[in-house]
């Protein structure tokens, strides 16, 4: 396999924008991506465009990447679509690792984008639903409400509209609380911590800092979460330009980050529970055995946090403390900016915001800034090796697939 680099990123603001399509989208975020490098379109071979759920909220089922690239001028080469559910965009990314890695091409294109936001609420909740196993989601959907219910009398958010994401996580939160003695006042230290960092991120949905107590405070969603607690529903754009070895020798004064890793992979059915067999914990073991390095090495992280919950999940699944330790990392201050290993300096995707299809290139583009040292005041010091982690669907106990990253500061 040949060595990978990513040469330049783009990345839309992330919020509400009923004035737009997906076609200005993606032409911002490519645009600003060709900019960030040397190149032009013409240099393209081939282009990975990832997103989610258009399908269903424009009826544009098919040739997806085609119908929004044309417009721009990109077009000739292959346009792969590439739809993985909340893991859309780092997928693609990977599938443009693997095709330059492999020497198919020298120069590729990876795309994120996706339009979720509509006037009609009940319609673009009900649309996460196909995140899952339509035949079967009714009965999660009872089954995670009636525990709730039942989870120490709490409300559990009878008529709060919401996607099946949400009691999916709060059914995974109470299991955590139940193993480990995790708190809601964690969850919300983790909340306050990550909406805290999108206010220096100009790409972020939200841009307010929040104190725990403010996330304590916030709209009850379902028990254990608030509104802060969760990632809001958006509109994106990201893009990254991927490059050969060879190919990067031809530049003059490249900005070049190295991918140290690419893995992509599916759940499996398991006991529920936390432990070695989680998706996470399999998955970052060949990541780190691919990069050479150990989760100790790691200077940054972007993790996939859906809801809070989800940030402490990962963060135990990929080996940055053992399982149970998580909120205690937290409350130390090693997971906040200035602290040991940073996550989610972007503010996380409950801060910066969730279009499925762009958040995997989002957390990428992060990463990307943060090795070249371009974060500005979110910037982790010194930063060396950076990882990036994104969960998409659920199938059975675990996500349906993930993708890991690891990438490495060139100079």
């Amino acid at each position: 396999m040949r060595e990978v680099y990513v040469i330049g990123i783009g990345h839309t603001p992330f919020g509400k924008f009923l004035e737009r399509n997906v076609k200005s989208l993606v032409s911002e975020a490519v645009t600003a991506a060709l900019a960030d490098t040397q190149i032009e379109k013409k240099d393209l071979e081939v282009v990975f465009f990832g997103n989610a759920m258009q399908g269903l909220v424009t009826r544009q089922e098919m040739v997806r990447g085609q119908v929004a690239l044309r417009p721009m001028g990109i077009d000739r080469i292959p346009i792969v679509n590439c739809e993985n559910a909340c893991a859309t965009g780092s997928t693609a990314f990977h599938l443009a690792w693997q095709y330059v890695s492999g020497g198919h091409a020298e120069v590729a294109l990876a795309v994120g984008a996706e339009k979720l936001f509509m006037e009609n609420t009940q319609k673009m909740f009900e649309n996460y639903d196909v995140g899952m196993d339509m035949e079967i989601v009714e009965d999660l959907r009872r089954q995670w409400r009636q525990d709730a219910k039942k989870f120490g009398g709490q409300d559990n958010g009878e008529n709060m509209p919401r996607s099946f994401a949400m009691d999916l996580y709060a059914d995974l939160c109470r299991a955590h609380m139940k193993a480990f003695g995790t708190t809601q006042r964690d969850l919300a230290l983790i909340a306050s911590k990550n909406h805290n960092h999108s206010v220096h991120n100009p790409h972020a949905q939200y841009r307010k800092p929040m104190t725990v107590e403010d996330v304590l405070a916030g709209r009850p969603v379902v028990f254990p979460l608030t509104a802060p607690m969760c990632a809001p529903v958006g509109d994106g754009g990201t893009a990254a330009v991927l490059c050969s070895g060879d190919f990067l020798k031809r530049l003059r004064n490249p900005r070049p980050v190295k991918i140290r890793a690419s893995i992509l992979g599916s759940g499996v059915d398991r006991p529920e529970g936390f432990g070695p067999d989680h998706i996470s914990c399999r998955l970052s073991k060949q990541a780190y055995e691919t990069a050479g390095v150990g989760p100790e090495d790691i200077d940054v992280v972007e993790l996939h946090d859906a809801t809070s919950m989800g940030e402490i999940v990962q963060f135990e699944g990929l080996g940055f403390c053992a399982w149970g330790e998580a909120a205690a990392a937290a409350r130390s201050g090693a997971t906040a900016l200035g602290g040991k290993i940073p996550v989610n300096p972007s503010g996380g995707l409950v801060s910066k915001g969730h279009p499925l299809g762009a958040t995997g290139i989002g957390q990428v583009a992060e990463i990307v800034m943060q090795l070249r040292g371009e974060a500005g005041k979110r910037q982790v010091a010194g930063a060396r090796l950076g990882l990036t982690e994104n969960g998409g669907g659920a199938v059975g106990v675990e996500e349906a697939s993930m993708t890991i990253h690891i990438f490495e500061r060139m100079r």
